[in-house]
């Protein structure tokens, strides 16, 4: 009895341990796989944290670089509207000056008779300056006065500050010499040639690359003398009323 008895107790004990010892064992790796998926996640998130973190930095990068580009283009287009208003100003203002009365007791007679010279010109009509028709009407009516005989008119011309206009009194054609007219030729030129230079200023090119043929692209001095075409009507109709 007392031998069945301690086999009994030992074979309770052996099952208790090996009990304990199989909760023990899936406690531990039950765990050990928590603790691992754990770790998987706080270095997943992390990394998403990490790659938020260069993206964000990589889009602040860009943006500062794009601000600072676009403050760059805005200074250059700022200075060379700058330079223009200013090339502008001193042009209209020069023009203004060049058409004096010595200038304009040469000129308009050469222009009327230059053109009148033409056998399909008849009865032309020049239009000056109030102020400056005053003091040059008797000069102008001596020096042209076989081109008035024939019909040809000088007259006043409010919307005129200075310089002049000759035109057909038909209004199929007219030569527009006025002060804001060649101002606007000059600038028409300088503004574009000013923008180049800005251009090469900013991709850093000395002026010397440039082409040697880029300036006779464009022929300024014959613009006046081609408003003589039949798309001039209405501005010689607006220098007739």
């Amino acid at each position: 009895m007392d031998v069945q008895l301690q086999e009994l107790i030992d074979k309770i004990k052996r099952d208790g341990v090996a009990s304990a010892e199989s909760d023990a064992q899936d406690i531990i790796s039950e765990a050990q796989k928590k603790a691992a998926s754990i770790i998987k996640d706080a270095e997943e998130k992390a990394e998403g944290i990490i790659k938020n973190a260069r993206a964000e930095t990589q889009r602040m990068e860009k943006a500062s670089e794009d601000a600072i580009a676009q403050a760059g283009r805005n200074l250059l287009i700022s200075f060379r509207d700058g330079i223009n208003r200013e090339l502008s100003a001193l042009v209209s203002s020069e023009s203004a000056k060049a058409f004096d009365k010595d200038m304009l007791k040469k000129l308009v007679p050469e222009t009327v008779k230059a053109w009148a010279s033409q056998p399909s010109v008849n009865d032309l009509t020049v239009l000056l300056p109030a102020k400056d028709l005053k003091t040059l009407e008797t000069a102008f009516k001596a020096s042209l006065k076989a081109q008035i005989s024939k019909g040809m008119e000088i007259k006043a011309d409010d919307s005129l500050s200075s310089g002049f206009r000759i035109g057909a009194k038909d209004g199929s054609a007219f030569y527009d010499f006025s002060a804001e007219e060649v101002a606007g030729l000059f600038s028409s030129y300088l503004n574009p040639r000013t923008t180049e230079l800005m251009k090469r200023a900013a991709a850093g090119l000395a002026p010397e690359e440039s082409s040697a043929a880029e300036p006779e692209k464009k022929a300024p001095a014959r613009k006046p003398a081609a408003k003589k075409t039949a798309t001039a009507k209405s501005g010689a109709a607006k220098g007739t009323k």
